[in-house]
């Protein structure tokens, strides 16, 4: 991906995220024995208000997990997607943490995918995303500009292994943000495609 500099803050990447999760033990089995991210500092918060446990996801990144002993439970389609991607709306509330995406190595997409689904993970296929009406093309073209899988871990956090492929465009970010006046129109084109989807996965008769 083309790197553009920040002329206000020497920003580094991401030193870590930080999620909630409801087993720690789960959780370090999931991400130290499924996804091999190595457990680098653990954490006993003080006054008996959990813990909190960093793991290695490379490039000196971390991703972080609190466990809260008075957490609320899981919302899914509002804290986290409800739906994997290709099943439906991937909505979650303002302020929410929608997913987790993990950079691979391009060449590694198929392997890693192969290596998921040995270990038991229900994953997405993997999806090129283009500049196209549908964002997605069916085999990798010179238009691809990222690869992505989806996955969920035990607590519904939605992961992405993406690779980027090719350099990015300066006309590839022009397009103006939406605001609150937008909804409705957003909602009607969102109605329009999932009924086309429907039409589409029909069975003729």
């Amino acid at each position: 991906m083309g790197k553009r500099a920040n002329k206000d803050f020497e920003l580094r990447g991401i030193n870590h995220l930080a999620l909630v999760c409801k087993d720690m033990a789960r959780t370090v089995d999931f991400y130290q024995n499924v996804l091999g991210m190595p457990l680098t500092k653990t954490i006993d918060l003080p006054g008996g208000m959990g813990q909190h446990f960093f793991f290695d996801i490379g490039n000196g990144d971390s991703l972080a997990f609190f466990w809260f002993p008075e957490a609320p439970d899981a919302a899914p389609g509002v804290a986290s997607p409800a739906r994997m991607v290709g099943e439906g709306s991937i909505a979650t509330a303002h302020g929410s943490m929608n997913h987790v995406a993990f950079d691979v190595a391009p060449e590694k997409m198929e392997e890693y995918r192969e290596r998921l689904q040995a270990r038991g993970i229900e994953v997405t296929a993997i999806v090129n995303h283009d500049n196209s009406p549908m964002q997605a093309s069916p085999t990798l073209t010179d238009d691809v500009f990222v690869r992505s899988m989806y996955f969920f871990d035990p607590d519904g956090v939605m992961l992405e292994f993406a690779a980027w492929t090719r350099e990015l465009r300066a006309d590839e970010s022009e397009l103006s943000g939406a605001v609150a006046e937008d909804r409705d129109r957003y909602l009607e084109k969102q109605r329009e495609f999932f009924e086309m989807l429907r039409r589409r996965a029909a069975p003729e008769s």
